[in-house]
């Protein structure tokens, strides 16, 4: 029996009622998500197989994020072992399917608003800290995917000494910033636009408590759909007073906020590119690579902008020629 009958199988025992299923959307780890037709609403079964993949996180951390005031899915039944939960459905409109310049400043306001209050509840004992080993292994998928399974280049002792300064400036950094409740993928593809209590918020299982702005960063740089840096720098802004307002830690002066925001932001798109090398090279997903040149970006301009990450612009021009 494969998964999709043994999930629907188990559909059949929590669903008092006739169903069908479609394929509501897969994402870059091993979980599938399916939409569960029923005569008067749909709900969303996730497939989760173990041993690749535990629910318990996205269980433990629904019922924190919905204690919090946000729009996330409901647990309407569960089994664990099999990797089966049955969850409540956000509808189809992703932010990124709908962001447009007219709607963007209500929509990512909206979203601000929904971070600040997850923010505001963190609770360092709920979640497991985002520590300079879990940095670094982000880190190294660069070097492991990207650079020597994607581009073939093998480092110098030189380059190899810049990625060690760069990485480590870069930890330094993020640990010091102040630490709360971070999603770790809060961006344009697991927002949902809803009517009441927007936005729908997805795939949050992987939630830590890390630096204030990575979830920021993760917004406003957004590897699948980019904005000028002025109005990118309006809606920081926009978040950063909001944020101050609602008492949440950030840094009272905004110049060294937005630095922070850069740096976690270039942190974030060196480990991103590594993931979608890896994606496509280990799992056969070629999806992401089109999304490569927009996270390049960022990261170059990022780069240029501090002196401190120049050797590592230089590094990145260098890695990008061909032999």
């Amino acid at each position: 029996m494969d998964r999709t009958q043994q999930l629907e199988q188990w559909l059949a025992k929590v669903i008092d009622q006739p169903f069908t299923l479609t394929t509501a959307s897969a994402d870059a780890s091993f979980r599938r998500y399916f939409r569960v037709h029923l005569p008067h609403e749909t709900l969303i079964a996730m497939d989760a197989p173990p041993p690749q993949e535990d629910c318990q996180p996205f269980v433990n951390i629904a019922g924190i994020l919905l204690a919090a005031g946000l729009n996330v899915p409901r647990v309407v039944a569960q089994e664990l072992e099999q990797g089966f939960l049955l969850l409540s459905d956000l509808g189809n409109d992703t932010y990124l399917s709908k962001l447009t310049a007219d709607n963007a400043k209500a929509l990512y306001g909206d979203a601000c608003q929904a971070l600040i209050r997850m923010q505001l509840a963190t609770d360092k004992e709920a979640l497991p800290p985002y520590d300079a080993a879990l940095l670094m292994r982000e880190l190294q998928l660069f070097q492991e995917w990207y650079v020597t399974k994607h581009l073939g280049k093998t480092l110098s002792a030189e380059q190899q000494a810049v990625i060690d300064k760069t990485f480590a400036l870069l930890i330094d950094n993020i640990l010091q910033q102040p630490q709360v409740t971070v999603h770790r993928d809060y961006h344009s593809r697991n927002l949902m636009i809803t009517s009441e209590n927007n936005p729908g918020v997805l795939d949050f299982q992987d939630a830590v408590i890390g630096a204030i702005t990575y979830d920021l960063a993760s917004l406003f740089k957004d590897a699948y759909i980019g904005w000028d840096e002025d109005q990118r720098m309006d809606w920081v802004v926009r978040y950063w007073q909001a944020a101050k307002k609602a008492g949440l830690p950030v840094n009272e002066d905004f110049g060294e906020f937005y630095k922070d925001f850069e740096w976690m932001g270039v942190q974030r798109h060196i480990k991103v590119l590594g993931i979608f090398a890896r994606l496509y090279h280990r799992d056969g997903k070629n999806g992401y690579l089109k999304d490569m040149p927009l996270v390049m970006q960022y990261l170059q301009a990022a780069c240029e902008r501090y002196v401190e990450l120049r050797p590592f612009l230089k590094l990145l021009l260098a890695l990008e020629k061909a032999d």
